[in-house]
């Protein structure tokens, strides 16, 4: 799951206000960002190299520090720490810490197999993105718009308003997320647009992932704070 992780975050923001955006927005992709990381450190090497070559069943990456599940003890006692130490409050250390878990859970229904600690132990989580991919992407779909829908209703009880351009924004996020998921599902870029092939002598999927990731946590994390202006004009 890639988008609806972030969908964890606005809800976790929606319900502890203390707490903000950004750090929930970034608690909820930790283990991916760690994973870019840790691939550039060579420790979770990921292939193809060519981001035209990818497709979601292709894509590898042995995740034994980023994603498998001992390692999120330790996720969950670091993402702790740092929500006390910033907000000075252990309410919104632990819900950082549970939106961080939540990554994990979500991972188990729509994602990449992961495993106890390690690729020669118990496999953990339905592993639909080399089986299914396109009921892995269906899930992470029906995620999104009903944990959206859950956000959107509890601020009209609240009595928040946002603009028609506001709210296509932000669910065009999630829209872009599962289209993007799509466009990959099970035929590579280079196959669908027929282009041809050359070597930049780089990994560009990564980067690629990398950007994709950053420019849904801007756009979410500048457009939805955007309701305490058009609140305050009420």
């Amino acid at each position: 799951m890639i988008v609806g992780h972030y969908s964890t975050a606005l809800i976790a923001h929606q319900k502890f206000p203390k707490g903000t955006l950004l750090f929930f927005l970034i608690v909820s992709q930790v283990q991916d960002f760690m994973w870019f990381i840790l691939h550039y450190f060579g420790i979770e090497h990921t292939t193809p190299s060519d981001a035209f070559d990818a497709t979601i069943p292709k894509m590898y990456a042995n995740m034994l520090y980023s994603h498998d599940l001992v390692p999120q003890i330790l996720w969950a006692i670091l993402v702790f720490i740092v929500g006390r130490l910033i907000f000075k409050d252990n309410k919104i250390a632990l819900v950082g810490t549970i939106v961080l878990l939540g990554h994990y859970v979500l991972d188990f229904f729509s994602g990449h197999p992961h495993y106890i600690f390690g690729e020669e132990t118990h496999e953990f989580g339905l592993g639909l993105y080399e089986t299914n991919p396109y009921l892995a992407i269906g899930i992470e779909a029906v995620f999104s718009a009903v944990t959206l829908w859950y956000f959107f209703s509890q601020e009209a009880k609240n009595g928040i308003q946002r603009t028609f351009k506001n709210k296509a924004m932000i669910i065009g996020v999630f829209v872009y997320g599962i289209v993007f998921m799509l466009s990959t599902a099970t035929v590579s870029l280079r196959e669908t647009l027929g282009i041809p092939e050359f070597d930049l002598g780089f990994n560009t999927l990564i980067p690629t992932l990398l950007f994709t990731y950053i420019a849904m946590l801007w756009i979410l994390n500048y457009a939805i704070p955007k309701v305490e202006k058009i609140k305050s004009q009420s």
